[in-house]
Formats: structure tokens, sequence, C-alpha cells
């Protein structure tokens, strides 16, 4: 392998032969300039064997982050399977935030303090009316030039991927609101005649998320064993429903239900079988759990609307539908449900991220998991304060005495 160091005006400037090219044939030669001393630039030089010699060589590129991140990266996970909402996430975030203030820097270029300023910009001044972006939305930016850099990595592009070497916001997510037990019940009653009350006591029951429940089709339910199939959620993407895959692997799981959960949704059948009687020819047969009198699906949106509008008319502390789901989880952790049930019901990729999300209820749990432990091994009435107090009778034990 050859290369060679020449003055150019005022500056040095090294060229690099690095083998011919594998389509063609013809020479591959590379060249980089700008150093002050020739020093400098047989040590640069060096360094650029080395990597060609170690199979670590990137090829100088004007890239910018644009063109990679909206020519290239976007369509190539488009395609790789991704979820449909996950890559519209994706799509929102390169060009509401990444590009305008990224976009022309040359993607090799790209450095860490660079990454940092953008986050720190973020915060203070990026989302409308620039009043900053929350944490966990700026900590949802840097995870997708994250993954976009670790890809440029992997296709050669780049020598190592500088977001590692970034420093983007904890990300906390906002504290959590719940119903209590009572809080719930007290919303079950008031929707108890609503045609979609088997949709609100799933959600409480089961703790499914909106687009599961969207998208649950009869064929996925059981209701002589009990049990419905998590399989085809149906997710907005650009504002249009559609099929999607669940959420994580494990979101692709089987529910047990209970009796009254059970009952409702027989009820829901048959009011659903008597409605497509009552239209007829004009009925669309979407084979869904949840539809339109008519038989057409329902937009996801739809059911968080309505659900806000229930709270109102019952005069509930105000949470979001995606926070019924929380209600149960808290609840049946407060129940004493092992984690990993509840982990697996929720369908959550493991269960430190239940233990994580649940984390405000852990506290009560450890205090009351301490109490009955001390019951199961000190017998029911345990011991008193004053029993462990009580000196130690001469001659009982040995544990304590000194030999004199």
């Amino acid at each position: 392998m050859r290369g060679t160091v020449r003055k150019r005006g005022s500056t040095y400037t090294y060229w690099l032969d690095i083998g011919p090219d594998p389509a063609t044939g013809k020479r591959r030669q590379r060249t980089k300039g700008g150093f002050r001393t020739k020093r400098e630039c047989q040590a640069a030089l060096n360094e650029a064997i080395a990597a060609v010699q170690g199979g670590t060589f990137v090829e100088p590129s004007k890239r910018t982050v644009r063109s990679f991140l909206v020519e290239e990266w976007l369509p190539a996970v488009q395609v790789a399977n991704l979820r449909p909402g996950t890559w519209e996430n994706y799509r929102i975030h390169v060009q509401a935030h990444i590009v305008p203030a990224l976009g022309t820097v040359e993607l090799q270029r790209l450095s860490p303090a660079q990454l940092n300023a953008f986050y720190r910009y973020l915060l203070t001044e990026g989302g409308k009316d620039r009043q900053g972006l929350a944490p966990k939305t700026v900590r949802n930016v840097h995870n997708i030039v994250h993954r976009a850099l670790k890809d440029a990595v992997r296709w050669g592009y780049l020598l190592r991927n500088v977001a590692e070497a970034a420093d983007p916001p904890k990300g906390k997510s906002a504290e959590m609101r719940v119903w209590s037990p009572d809080q719930l019940r007290a919303f079950l009653e008031h929707v108890r005649e609503d045609h979609l009350y088997a949709f609100w006591l799933l959600v409480a029951t089961t703790g499914m998320r909106r687009g599961e429940l969207a998208g649950l089709r009869w064929a996925d339910v059981d209701l002589e064993a009990g049990r419905l199939s998590v399989r085809q959620p149906r997710v907005v993407v650009a504002n249009l429903p559609q099929a999607s895959e669940p959420k994580t692997a494990r979101g692709r799981r089987s529910l047990a239900l209970d009796p009254v959960t059970v009952s409702a949704l027989r009820r829901h059948r048959a009011r659903q079988l008597e409605h497509k009687l009552a239209v007829g020819a004009r009925y669309q047969d979407s084979e869904l759990v949840f539809t339109w009198l008519d038989g057409s699906p329902i937009h996801p949106l739809r059911f968080s609307r309505w659900f806000e509008q229930h709270v109102r008319r019952a005069g509930l502390p105000k949470i979001r539908l995606h926070d019924l789901r929380h209600s149960y989880a808290s609840a049946a952790l407060a129940a004493g449900v092992p984690a990993k049930v509840i982990s697996e019901g929720l369908g959550h990729a493991t269960i430190a991220v239940t233990m994580d999300i649940y984390s405000h209820v852990l506290p009560g749990l450890d205090r009351e998991a301490a109490d009955t432990v001390a019951r199961l091994i000190l017998g029911g009435g345990g011991v008193s304060e004053a029993s462990v107090n009580k000196p130690l009778a001469s001659g009982r034990s040995g544990e304590g005495e000194q030999d004199g």
C-alpha cells in the first residue's frame, strides 16, 4: 500500500492508494489536505494506512446529515420490518427537529459537542412558540439520532457513533396519574349503559392498549374459554388508521378474561349481530369487535375523545385513556398480583420495564411484604416491641456472653 505527502501552498496533503475498485478494477486513491506541518500530515497518512489494513477505513464523504437521514436512512428502515407508527415517529422528528438544526452539517464532521448544543436548543427553544420540548421528547430525538448513526457506522459511512459520547437529558416521564379502584369502579358504573361498555371494561380489567382493542377481532376472542389474543393492533399513521404489528415481541399475547368481562362481551356480540340484521346489505363486516353501528372500523382517536367526555360527565379526576392501563396495573400490583404476571399481561418487553413504570406503587408494597413475611416467620401474632427489648434470661443463651 502506497502513500505520499506533498506540500501544496502553505499546507501539506497526503495521497493514499486504497487498492483497486472491486467492481471495475480501476485504481482508487484518496487524498486529504490542510495539515499545517509535514509531520502532522504523515501521522494522519499512517493512521489512514492502518485503518485500511485493519478494515476500518472510512472513505471521506461530503454527505450531509439531511441527505443521509432523508434520502438513505428513513427509506432503509421503512422496509426493515419497522412498525408503521414507529417509522412515522422517526420521520416527524427528523423533519421537525433534526434536519432544521443539523441538516447542513457534514455527517462525518458531526461531533458530540454539536449534539449537546442541539439538545440544549430543543430543551429551551424547540417546539411550538419556542417554549422548549419536554426532556423525554428530547431524549426520544437523541434515541433516533443514536440509531441512525449506529446504522451509518454499520454501513461504513462513519468510524464511530458520536451520539454515544453526547449527553442527552434523562428524559423522565411526566408524573403518572391513575385512578383508585373506587374511582375506576365509579367510571364503569357511569358507562354501564354505553354501547362500548365492553371496551371500557376490557381496558379496566386487562390493561390493554387503545390500538390493541381497536384492532381486536372476534377471531381473536374465545368466549367459551374466557380468553382473547392480541395479534393485530390498529395504529394511527399520518392520521390514518392501519393494522400493525404488536408494539413489542411480547405484545403478541393471550389474556385470561374474568366472568364479568366475558358476559359483557357476549351482550356486546349479541347487540352487534342485531345491528347487522337491521342495517342489512349496507353493513360492513370488518370482523372487528368494536365498530360503528354499520360495522365499519372506529378511528382509534375516537375512543380517547369519548373517554374524555365520559370522565367529564362522571365528575372524575381528569386522566388519559392510556392512564386506565396504568390504573389497572397499579391496582393489580397493590392486590398482590406477581409483577411478572402483570408484565406479561401488559405486553412489556421485560419485567424491568414494568417495575420502572410502576415504581411509585412499590414503597407501599414493600412495607406490606415486610409485614407479611414477618407474620409468616414469626407466627400470626408476630412479636411485640416489648418482647424484643426484654433482657435475655441468664443461662438461656450463650449469645452475647463473654468468657471471663
